[in-house]
């Protein structure tokens, strides 16, 4: 019987959906639909509604799906309630989707035919973005590293021209893989993402590329956490982009690895200046302790016409100014 059972476990696992939804009552029936409309089925989907103030209660609560379980926390952020999801999930994969984003059809069944039969690999995917809620803005987003790699050259090819997309819903996990690498940072808000997943990434054998799998991004929303910057929210992103490179640099000490970190250092160097002035400084001297990097103050439109007559650091202390 053990030995039947372990071969149903092989052919179809269990996979546990986690979705924490904060206030997401405008998009979460959409996300649901995409989960249910999935043409692999052995799956159960759990939502911790982390607090929300608006209807999210009641949206869940619509769906009778006994794969459907939902629960209602305190609000302590995104990384707690997918933390809190995973504590009560018990499939043999994990994936983490946001409340707000949609998978194609196929999308599990084409991830865990690549890695059913091995614990040691993660799946991911091809994504996109669609705008102010209409599906029909759709366009992918291809990007080189849309094939198998390792997942150190994985990281590095992504990284090398910045932050790149590292989100959660492209990936399918091992549960022991999530054993190894540890859960999501609760202390982190903003880029919670980039720690997360460098971190679980070097804890995998290999990234194995789901041709089929489309997630579908849903951009352009004024209150999403990637568009956040109090200083709590750059406090989270100048933490998680420090323990990333850290991750990255412990794994892996080289040229390419260093140049990557330097690169990703100066960045958050601007973004920190000037709410975050002490440790905008720190990045920049750990930029230039693994030799510097060339990045430029990126900026368009009025912003870049004003770095141009008087300086980056003006530039945003002036935005600073005018945003409070």
């Amino acid at each position: 019987m053990d030995k039947i059972f372990l071969q149903s476990e092989m052919a179809n696992p269990l996979v546990s959906i986690c979705m924490p939804a904060y206030n997401a009552a405008l998009y979460i029936d959409d996300a649901i639909n995409s989960v249910l409309a999935q043409s692999y089925q052995n799956f159960e989907l759990i939502i911790v509604n982390d607090g929300s103030t608006d209807e999210t209660a009641a949206h869940t609560t619509r769906f009778k799906d006994k794969r459907i379980k939902t629960f209602i926390t305190e609000n302590r952020g995104q990384c707690a309630a997918a933390n809190f999801a995973f504590s009560k999930s018990s499939g043999r994969f994990i994936k983490f989707m946001d409340a707000d984003d949609l998978i194609s059809p196929g999308f599990i069944q084409a991830q865990v035919e690549l890695i059913s039969d091995n614990d040691n690999f993660i799946a991911s995917a091809k994504w996109g973005r669609f705008y102010h809620n209409d599906i029909k803005t759709f366009k992918l987003n291809p990007e080189s590293v849309w094939r198998d790699m390792k997942p150190i050259d994985w990281l590095v090819e992504s990284l090398a021209e910045g932050p790149n997309m590292m989100q959660c819903a492209l990936w399918l996990i091992p549960r022991p893989v999530l054993q190894n690498s540890g859960l999501w940072d609760e202390s982190l808000s903003l880029i919670n993402d980039f720690e997360f997943f460098i971190r679980v990434l070097l804890c995998a054998e290999k990234i194995k590329f789901a041709e089929n799998a489309i997630l579908y991004y849903r951009s352009g929303m004024n209150d999403s956490l990637s568009k956040q910057k109090s200083k709590k929210a750059l406090y989270s992103g100048y933490h998680s982009t420090r323990r990333g490179c850290e991750h990255l640099l412990n794994y892996e000490n080289s040229e390419r690895t260093r140049r990557i970190c330097a690169d990703l250092y100066k960045v958050w160097h601007f973004e920190c200046y000037p709410v975050l002035r002490e440790e905008s400084l720190t990045l920049l001297q750990l930029s230039e302790a693994l030799g510097g990097s060339r990045r430029k103050f990126e900026c368009g439109g009025f912003t870049k016409l004003l770095n141009f007559f008087i300086g980056w650091k003006w530039t945003k202390r002036l935005k600073h100014f005018a945003s409070r």
